[in-house]
């Protein structure tokens, strides 16, 4: 059974920091590009950050470039998005993907919420 688990969200004022992370199980974790996306409420879901089966690939959407970092531990099966000088913004929910290149699958994980306010 695939599972995709994240956790870390929460409510943090603007400049704070967080930790987001992702446990995945059921499929061949090191096989898969990992990526986080965010949705707002009422805004389409977008991409955040992407890294490769290896790890030593990243991509990050401008908004968060510079301010997030996304990593994975293959040996741990997870991967983690370090979330820094957040900036003030509604409640967003932020989801961990996993991309399979070789079944072209999506796997989905149910989310966490992120608030960043005063």
């Amino acid at each position: 059974q695939v599972q995709l688990v994240e956790s870390g969200g929460g409510l943090v004022q603007p400049g704070g920091s967080l930790r987001l992370s992702c446990a995945a199980s059921g499929f061949t974790f090191s096989t898969y590009v990992m990526s986080w996306y965010r949705q707002a409420p009422g805004k389409e879901r977008e991409l955040v950050a992407t890294i490769n089966i290896g790890g030593d690939s990243t991509s990050y959407a401008d908004s968060v470039k510079g301010r997030f970092t996304i990593a994975r531990d293959n040996a741990k099966n997870t991967v983690h998005l370090q979330m820094d000088n957040l900036r003030p913004e509604g409640p967003a929910v932020y989801y961990c993907s996993a991309y399979g290149l070789v079944l072209k699958q999506w796997f989905w994980g149910q989310g966490t919420q992120v608030t960043v306010s005063s």
